[in-house]
C-alpha cells in the first residue's frame, strides 16, 4: 500500500486541513495530489512526500457522500481500497474529503503512550496555532516593521477590499514599499494571494527582495532573462514563471521581450505590485511597453497595487493614467476625469474651511445641498450646531463627504506633517488634518573645502563626475588617500564622536578605495557595504554598525544601502551627490525616517571649482533639497537638468554667472511648483487616508508586542527537536541545532543563529531571527510536531482520584474543509476541543488532573501493555461518550461562527451598498464577490468537523495493578 497509484487517497501530515487528497498522476519522481475539498493540487517528491495512506480498518467511521458509517471491511484490488460499510461497497474514490482520522485511539488501545507533557505540549501548541491564526495580524505578527499607525490603517483598509485594487500614493518617507509589502503578506497568509507578481524598474530589484525577504519573510524569486533560460533548458516546453509562485522582475526587461510578457501573461496571477507606477506612460494616442504590459496584467490579475509618489498636481493626464490601470470600467475618458478633478478641487476647499473653523460660503451650501440631497432641514441644522463649535458633528460631516469623494476608494495619499522634536508622539492636530507628523529635523552642513594643491585634482574629480552622473561607462579608478574630502570625513568623524556615521557614495568601487584610505590614514573600524556581498555578509556588516562597541562608520554604496534602514545613527555623509533627486531622498530616507529619535545631519562639501561644487550648489541653494522633501524634483530635473551638465562641463570662472542665474531661476520655479501641489492638495484624499490610529491591526499588534518577552512558547517548541538555546544578553537568544533531530529548519542550516522576540531589537539588527507565531521557522517546528504522533497518547496516574477511578480526555481539533481564498480560519480557527468522560460516561466539565501528578509524572512514560484487554473494554465506549460531547461543543462553535461571519460580511454588504449610491467608485464587482463570500462561508461553515487529536488516560493509583 506505499506504492502510488492514481485514485488513491492520501493525507498531508504537514497540512492536514487540506483535507483528503487523491493521486492525480505520477510523473518521473514526483507524484501529483490534488485536495478536492480547498481546491488545491500540490506536486510532492516521492522519496520524502509529507504524506500518509488513507487506509481505514474494519470497526472504524468513515463519511460517504456526507454520512458517517463503519466499516465492515476493506479489500485491496489493484492498488485501490474498496470498503464494505452497511453490506454496500464504495472504492476509496468515493470517501468524502473529510475524515474523522486519527492514530491516537489506536496507539493508547495498543498501551503506547507518551510521556503526559507531551500530550500537554501538543494541546498547548494547537491552541497557540489557532490564536495566531484568528490573530488579526496572521501574516505580519513577525514582520520587521515599526507600528506605525498609518501604514497600518492601509493595510487594514485593502485587507477589507475584494480584492485590494489600490494607488498607494503617499509621499515620500512615508513607507508605500512597507505598506504594500504588509498588504501581500496578509494576502499570501490568507489564502486570497498565492501567486503574486512585483514589478519594479530594474535599480530597484534587489531592494525589493531584500525588503520582502528581511522584513516579511517572504521569499521572493528573481526572474531575468537568465533564469528563465536556464529553466527552459530543463523544460522547454513549461512557462518558466510557472515554476515559482512569489516573483520579483524588472518592469522594464519583461516589457520589452515580448516571448517573457506573453509568458507572464499567461501564467496568472493573484496579485501584482507595481513600484514607480508614474514610469508607465500612458496618453489616450500612446502606451509606453511597460504601461501595455501592466494594463494587459491588471486586467487579469483580481488584485493590483500602484506605488507612485509623484503629486497628481503635477500631472493630471499620468495621475488619470494610473487610475485607468485599477478601474477601466470608471476612468474612461480623460476630459471628464479633469472636470471632475475641478470638482474635487472645490470640496477639497471646502473641507478645509471646515477643518479650520472658517465661515461656510454661499457656494459651499449649494454644493452641500447637492452632495446631500435628502437631508434638507437637517443639513441645515447640522451647519449649524458645527457653526456654534460643535467638533463631533463637523467630523462626522468631514466623514460623510470622504464618503462620497470620487478617488477615495481607490487611492492613498498620506503626507509628512514636518519635523517634531519628540518623534515618538503624534501631532493629533496633523492627523486631524490627514496629515503624518513623527520626522526629525534635517540639518545640512555644508561645507567649502580649500582650494586644491595638485593641479590635477580637478581633473580626477571631473571624471568621477561623469560616471556618477551616466555621461559615461566607464569608472575611473579612485584613489582617496590624498583626496581633499578624505580630510574633511576625518574632521567630521573626529568632530560628532563617539556618533556612528553613514556614508553614501555612488559606487562599489568607491566603497572599496574609501575602505582602503581610511585604512591607511586612521585606525577606525569600518563596515562596509555594497552590491557584490551576499545578503549574509550585509547583515554581519549591518550587525557590526548597529552594535554600540562596533563600527563608528558604515560606508555603502547606492545600491548596496537599499531596503536598508538605519534610524539610531544621526549622521549621514554625502561623498558624492546623485543627479535625480528622487535618488538624493531615497539616500536621506536611510535615516529621515518615523522612528528616528534625533535630528538628521546631512554633511556634503565640494571641492571649489568641481563639477561636483555645481551640483551641490543647485541641490542645496536651488532646491533646498537638505531641508525638505522635494515633491517636484522630478520636474525640476526635468526642467534643468540638461543646462546643469553643460555648467559642470565648464571652468569655473565661466560659468559662475550662468550658474547663479541658474539656481535663481530654480528656486522660483521650485517655489511656483510648491504653490501648485499645495493648492491643489486634496484635503479629503487625505483625510480618508489618515493614520491618527491603525485601529484593530495595531492595538493586536501592540498587545502581542506586550507579551512576546515573557512567552517561552518557540524556544520550548524548538527543544522538542533538539535545538538548544542559551541567554546571550537581555531579549537575545542564542539557539544552537547541533542536536536537531529533523531535517527542513531552513534557518538552521548554516549553524547556530542568534533570535529576539523584541521588536526593536530586531529593527536594528537585520541578522537576528524574529520570531513570532507566524515566523516560518516556528510554522514549521509546530507543523512538524502536530502532524506527527508524539503526545497524541498519554497516560497518568493522580493518586487523588478516587480508588478504580479512570478519566478519558479526547482533544479534538475542530477544522473546515474550504478553499483558501476564503480565510475560514478568520471565523472558525482550528481550535482544540477537550472534552474528559469518566466510566461511568459521564461528562466531567472542567476537568484537569491534580497538580501533583502532573509534577510527579515528570519524565516517566508507562508501559500500558499488560492493561491492553481493559482498555480494550473501557476505552471505546468512552471515546465514543466524548465524540458525542464534542459533537455537541463544536455545533455551537459554528454556530457562533456562522453568525459572526453572516454580520460581518452582512453589514459591510450593505455599507457598501449605501455607499454606492454616493460614490461611484465602489465596484459592483466588490459587492458581488462580497455576497458570494458571504454565501460561500454560510454554505462551507456547517460542514465543519471535529477530528479526534489526541487522548491521555487518566487513573487513579490502582489501575496499574488491574489486569484481566
Amino acid at each position: 500500500m506505499n506504492n502510488f497509484a492514481p485514485g488513491q487517497r492520501w493525507f498531508s501530515s504537514a497540512e492536514p486541513e487540506l483535507g483528503l487528497g487523491t493521486v492525480l498522476r505520477l510523473a518521473g519522481r514526483q507524484v501529483q495530489i490534488v485536495f478536492t475539498g480547498t481546491g488545491v493540487v500540490r506536486m510532492y517528491a516521492l522519496g520524502s512526500a509529507p504524506l500518509l495512506r488513507a487506509v481505514f480498518r474494519p470497526g472504524e467511521r468513515v463519511r460517504i457522500g456526507g454520512a458517517d458509517k463503519t466499516v465492515e471491511r476493506a479489500e485491496l484490488h489493484e492498488l485501490l481500497i474498496h470498503y464494505t460499510c452497511d453490506g454496500q461497497v464504495h472504492p476509496e474514490g468515493e470517501l468524502d474529503a473529510e475524515q474523522p482520522v486519527s492514530q491516537a485511539d489506536s496507539r493508547l488501545l495498543s498501551g503506547r503512550v507518551d510521556r503526559n507533557d507531551q500530550f500537554e505540549f501538543r494541546r498547548e501548541c494547537l491552541q497557540r496555532r489557532a490564536e495566531a491564526r484568528a490573530h488579526a495580524g496572521w501574516g505580519v505578527l513577525g514582520a520587521r516593521i515599526d507600528l506605525i499607525p498609518h501604514q497600518l490603517r492601509v493595510a487594514a483598509m485593502a485587507g477589507e477590499r475584494r480584492p485590494p485594487r489600490l494607488l498607494l500614493a503617499d509621499e515620500v518617507g512615508l513607507g508605500k514599499t512597507i505598506e504594500a509589502c504588509l498588504i501581500a503578506a496578509q494576502q499570501l497568509a490568507t489564502g486570497r494571494a498565492r501567486r503574486v507578481l512585483v514589478l519594479v524598474p530594474e535599480s530597484l530589484v534587489n531592494q525589493w527582495f531584500v525588503e520582502l525577504l528581511r522584513r516579511f519573510n517572504l521569499p521572493f524569486a528573481i526572474y531575468d532573462e537568465e533564469r528563465c533560460e536556464s529553466l527552459e533548458l530543463t523544460e522547454p516546453k513549461a512557462n518558466p514563471f510557472e515554476d515559482e509562485q512569489c516573483v520579483i522582475a524588472s518592469v522594464d526587461w519583461l516589457a520589452s521581450h515580448e516571448k517573457r510578457a506573453r509568458q507572464a501573461l499567461a501564467a496568472g496571477w493573484d496579485l501584482l505590485l507595481v513600484d514607480e507606477a508614474h514610469h508607465l506612460v500612458w496618453t489616450p494616442e500612446f502606451s509606453s511597453p511597460g504601461y501595455a504590459l501592466v494594463e494587459a496584467l491588471a486586467l487579469r490579475t483580481p488584485g493590483l497595487l500602484l506605488l507612485t509618489a509623484t503629486p497628481e498636481q503635477l500631472g493630471l493626464g499620468g495621475h488619470f493614467a494610473r487610475l485607468r490601470l485599477l478601474d477601466p470600467a470608471r476612468y474612461t475618458d480623460l476630459e471628464a476625469f479633469r472636470a471632475d478633478a475641478r470638482g474635487y478641487l472645490e470640496l477639497s476647499a471646502l473641507a478645509e474651511r471646515l477643518l479650520d473653523g472658517q465661515t461656510l460660503t454661499t457656494g459651499d451650501m449649494q454644493r452641500l445641498a447637492a452632495l446631500f440631497p435628502d437631508e434638507g432641514d437637517e443639513l441645515a441644522r447640522r451647519l449649524g450646531r458645527i457653526a456654534g463649535g460643535d467638533e463631533g458633528e463637523r467630523d462626522a460631516l468631514l466623514a460623510d463627504l470622504v464618503d462620497r469623494h470620487g478617488t477615495g476608494r481607490v487611492m492613498v495619499r498620506n503626507r509628512r506633517a514636518g519635523h517634531s522634536r519628540h518623534p515618538a508622539s503624534r501631532d493629533t492636530g496633523a492627523s486631524m488634518h490627514g496629515a503624518v507628523g513623527g520626522f526629525p529635523r534635517r540639518l545640512p552642513a555644508i561645507t567649502a573645502l580649500p582650494d586644491p594643491d595638485e593641479p590635477t585634482v580637478l581633473g580626477r574629480l571631473r571624471a568621477e563626475f561623469a560616471h556618477d552622473v551616466g555621461e559615461t561607462d566607464d569608472e575611473p579608478s579612485h584613489d582617496y588617500a590624498r583626496d581633499p574630502r578624505t580630510d574633511w570625513l576625518l574632521g567630521i568623524l573626529d568632530a560628532v564622536a563617539p556618533a556612528k556615521v553613514l556614508l553614501l557614495c555612488r559606487s562599489r568601487a568607491k566603497v572599496q578605495a574609501l575602505e582602503e584610505a581610511l585604512r591607511l590614514r586612521s585606525g577606525l573600524q569600518v563596515a562596509r557595504f555594497h552590491e557584490d556581498m551576499n545578503l549574509l555578509q550585509r547583515d554581519r556588516n549591518a550587525a557590526f554598525f548597529a552594535d554600540p562597541e562596533g563600527a563608528r562608520l558604515l560606508i555603502a554604496s547606492e545600491i548596496g544601502a537599499e531596503g536598508r534602514n538605519f534610524q539610531f545613527a544621526q549622521h549621514l555623509v554625502m561623498w558624492d551627490l546623485p543627479l535625480h533627486p528622487d535618488m538624493l531622498e531615497q539616500r536621506i530616507g536611510r535615516l529621515d525616517r518615523i522612528g528616528q529619535r534625533g535630528d538628521v545631519v546631512i554633511h556634503a562639501a565640494a571641492v571649489p571649482g568641481s563639477a561636483q561644487e555645481v551640483l551641490l550648489r543647485w541641490v542645496h541653494e536651488g532646491l533646498d533639497a537638505f531641508r525638505g522633501v522635494l515633491a517636484d524634483g522630478r520636474e525640476l530635473l526635468r526642467a534643468f537638468g540638461a543646462e546643469l551638465l553643460q555648467l559642470a562641463a565648464q571652468d569655473a570662472d565661466a560659468r559662475e554667472p550662468a550658474l547663479t542665474e541658474l539656481i535663481e531661476r530654480s528656486r522660483e520655479k521650485h517655489a511656483e511648483l510648491a504653490r501648485i501641489i499645495a493648492e491643489g492638495r486634496d484635503r479629503l484624499l487625505e483625510l480618508g487616508s489618515r493614520g491618527s490610529d491603525g485601529g484593530e491591526l495595531l492595538a493586536a499588534l501592540q498587545e502581542d508586542d506586550r507579551h512576546a518577552g515573557m512567552d517561552d512558547h518557540a524556544l520550548r517548541l524548538l527543544e522538542q527537536f533538539g535545538v538548544h538555546n542559551e541567554p546571550l544578553a537581555a531579549g537575545l537568544w542564542l539557539l544552537d541545532p547541533e542536536h536537531v533531530t529533523v531535517d527542513g529548519f531552513e534557518e538552521l542550516k548554516n549553524g547556530p543563529r542568534t533570535a529576539t522576540f523584541d521588536r526593536a531589537t530586531a529593527l536594528a539588527r537585520d541578522d537576528l531571527l524574529y520570531l513570532r507565531a507566524d515566523h516560518p521557522l516556528l510554522l514549521s517546528a509546530g507543523e512538524l510536531l502536530v502532524s506527527g504522533e508524539t503526545g497524541n497518547a498519554a497516560f497518568l496516574v493522580d493518586d487523588s482520584l478516587p480508588p478504580r477511578t479512570v478519566v478519558l480526555e479526547a482533544v479534538n481539533v475542530l477544522e473546515c474543509v474550504a478553499p483558501a481564498g476564503l480565510d475560514i480560519e478568520r471565523y472558525l480557527p482550528p481550535a482544540p476541543l477537550s472534552v474528559a468522560v469518566d466510566t461511568r460516561l459521564q461528562v466531567r466539565a472542567d476537568f484537569a488532573p491534580g497538580e501533583r501528578a502532573r509534577l510527579r509524572a515528570g519524565d516517566r512514560v508507562f508501559d500500558l501493555s499488560p492493561q491492553r484487554k481493559i482498555l480494550a473494554a473501557l476505552v471505546p465506549p468512552m471515546l465514543e461518550r466524548a465524540r458525542e460531547e464534542t459533537q455537541a461543543v463544536a455545533q455551537a462553535r459554528i454556530a457562533e461562527a456562522i453568525a459572526k461571519a453572516d454580520t460581518l460580511l452582512s453589514n459591510e454588504a450593505q455599507r457598501l451598498r449605501a455607499l454606492a449610491r454616493v460614490n461611484p467608485a465602489v465596484r459592483p464587482e466588490e459587492i458581488a464577490a462580497l455576497e458570494k463570500e458571504r454565501e460561500s462561508l454560510l454554505a462551507i461553515l456547517p460542514t465543519a468537523r471535529p477530528r479526534l487529536d489526541s487522548l491521555r488516560l487518566v487513573a487513579s493509583t490502582d489501575f496499574l495493578q488491574l489486569r484481566r
